[in-house]
């Protein structure tokens, strides 16, 4: 029988599904709905696909450093409690693993995983664990040098931020303390020319509108607005920022007297910019006694 699309989009709708984990339901059952119902429930897929529009928050960042390349992936879950539980952090690690031979997250959830896709794998952990989870991010590095830091480890190589730092020359012991630095510091580039341009137009536009409002001369104006951008790149960026190992050296400052040069960071932090539901104690007690 002919798998159409609207077929698929029928499954879709009654299971929740994915609309490849729901093709691939009816290719098995030769197009039958109520047999490829069965299927997906039988490997808990649909299960996990209803519980794929709650929002996760939590998780963990791991990161796996092969060589000269470095990678950092972030993987999300419900609630903090799953990202202790220890099948949540072994397919964690897992994934880190898979993501050193691709470039990006798409690439990652097709990647192999001990004979099965990173994707079938988390829907699979969706279903055993229930909760939902999802591969959100990964960034890599690469360099002569480069190391891994993790942020009040949970295990091995994985917490709450993983930090990644490229560096040519220097030597670890430098390196790490930048990726210390960066952890604590969270820059948001590594220098002038990498911060966003839309960025640091808002900063200086901000600026113009404050300064102004000083009523002060247009000469004196123009100061106070280079002042207070120059502050604004040199607490934003790696390479301007005072160390926090000597405060009396910038990062740049302190990789000349290592005689190393930063090429490259990452820092991921789990949960960055996911917007999540603030729900009270009572309204949630008020909606498990409604059912």
């Amino acid at each position: 029988m002919a798998i159409t699309a609207a077929l698929v989009k029928e499954l879709r709708d009654s299971t929740g599904a994915g609309m490849m984990d729901a093709k691939k339901a009816l290719t098995e059952t030769d197009g039958d709905m109520d047999a490829a119902v069965d299927w997906l429930r039988t490997k808990g897929l649909s299960k996990a696909a209803k519980k794929s529009g709650r929002t996760a928050a939590e998780g963990l960042v791991a990161v796996n450093v092969t060589g000269g390349k470095g990678v950092a992936v972030e993987v999300n879950a419900e609630t903090d409690f799953v990202a202790k539980n220890a099948e949540f952090q072994e397919m964690v690690t897992g994934i880190a693993r898979a993501a050193t031979d691709v470039d990006n997250v798409e690439a990652l959830l097709e990647a192999d995983m001990g004979g099965k896709t990173v994707a079938d794998a988390v829907t699979d952990k969706i279903a055993t664990i229930g909760e939902n989870m999802s591969v959100r991010r990964m960034a890599a590095v690469a360099g002569d040098t480069v190391v891994a830091y993790i942020h009040n480890a949970v295990a091995d190589g994985m917490g709450k931020i993983g930090v990644l730092v490229a560096t040519n020359g220097g030597g670890d012991d430098f390196a790490r303390q930048v990726a210390m630095h960066i952890a604590a510091a969270n820059p948001a580039a590594l220098d002038e020319a990498s911060l966003d341009a839309d960025l640091v137009e808002k900063e200086r536009q901000i600026q113009v509108d404050i300064a102004r409002e000083s009523g002060k001369p247009e000469q004196v104006i123009e100061k106070m607005i280079e002042g207070r951008m120059k502050k604004f790149m040199a607490e934003n960026t790696l390479l301007g920022q005072a160390f926090v190992v000597n405060p009396d050296l910038t990062v740049e400052a302190a990789a000349k007297e290592a005689g190393a040069e930063i090429t490259a960071f990452v820092r991921l932090e789990v949960g960055e910019g996911i917007e999540k539901e603030q729900e009270d104690f009572a309204a949630e007690v008020a909606k498990a006694a409604q059912g």
